[in-house]
């Protein structure tokens, strides 16, 4: 169910049914308030044993492990696993660029689905969630919480962003890694046009400071074959000059300067151990999520 009866056209409760039977999994330990499923870099309770270490006094005698004691008479304590719950940070990109849609759905309004749904699955499954809107600044934030009111204010805020004005997405993931205190699980949703060395390094700040990180890029099918006819103006969404040009004169040199970027893109995350998803917004956004969660279920604990 969801949390309030507004219509909310980027959410579909048919598709968050689907998706709930897959939890949303850190692949990295998380130091949260209270107890839930996520490993903690801690020691505690729980049901996975993790090591044995010598007794020292004031330690719980319930957890003194008579067997070694009996091999070895010596006293020691039986450590395990302690869970956590999970901060899911989502940083939605509302850049001018992410207005462009070709096929009647811009790339903005594909990622307030895919923030929509995942913020939902988190907050479901006892974890916080929590929104920071990115483009020359951060246009509106709101830090993870773990309740029903708190996931409609998201959705509203969701509701008010607007793609618009140039990014300055690299210096806001800096300042993010900073600000972050607790580790979390760092989502950022964005087409990443943007240098490959400066989020390498963003990605290496947000990793130093434990953070578990996760990159959607969404690219429209425009710009994934720029299968254009005609002379044309291009237009700049972050604010540069208009090009007017003839896409059969320049269509090989974009794809030389795609695919390079592309290229240089999936090695930045591939060195910096991000969990990336590329993503044509013609595709379903069920099926991106449900790839994503899949994927970080398989890979749980590996990075």
């Amino acid at each position: 169910m969801l949390p309030d009866r507004k219509s909310r056209t980027f959410i579909e409760p048919q598709v968050v049914a689907r998706l709930a039977g897959v939890p949303l999994v850190s692949r990295r330990p998380m130091q949260g308030n209270v107890s839930g499923r996520h490993v903690s870099p801690h020691r505690g309770a729980s049901v996975e044993f993790a090591e044995y270490r010598k007794y020292v006094p004031g330690d719980d005698l319930r957890r003194l492990d008579w067997r070694a004691y009996g091999r070895s008479d010596r006293y020691y304590i039986k450590e395990f696993e302690a869970d956590t719950n999970l901060r899911c940070c989502l940083v939605l990109d509302a850049s001018g660029s992410m207005g462009f849609g070709s096929h009647g759905l811009t790339k903005l309004q594909y990622a307030r689905q895919i923030a929509a749904t995942m913020a939902y699955l988190a907050v479901q499954q006892g974890d916080a969630a929590g929104l920071t809107c990115v483009a020359e600044g951060i246009t509106q934030q709101l830090p993870p919480k773990r309740n029903a009111a708190h996931l409609s204010n998201l959705f509203d805020m969701l509701e008010r962003t607007e793609a618009a004005g140039p990014t300055r997405l690299t210096a806001i993931l800096h300042e993010l890694a900073e600000t972050v205190r607790q580790r979390a699980l760092v989502v950022i949703v964005s087409d990443f046009f943007l240098p490959s060395e400066e989020l390498r390094s963003c990605f290496e700040h947000l990793r130093f400071r434990r953070h578990d990180v996760a990159a959607i890029q969404l690219l429209d099918p425009s710009e994934l074959d720029f299968q254009f006819q005609r002379p044309m103006r291009f237009l700049d969404m972050e604010g540069g000059p208009a090009i007017f040009a003839d896409p059969a004169l320049i269509s090989q040199r974009y794809h030389s300067a795609s695919t390079a970027h592309l290229d240089a893109l999936r090695g930045v995350v591939m060195e910096t151990g991000v969990d990336y998803q590329q993503v044509n917004i013609a595709q379903p956004h069920e099926e991106i999520l449900m790839r994503f969660l899949v994927g970080r279920l398989r890979n749980r604990g590996r990075r």
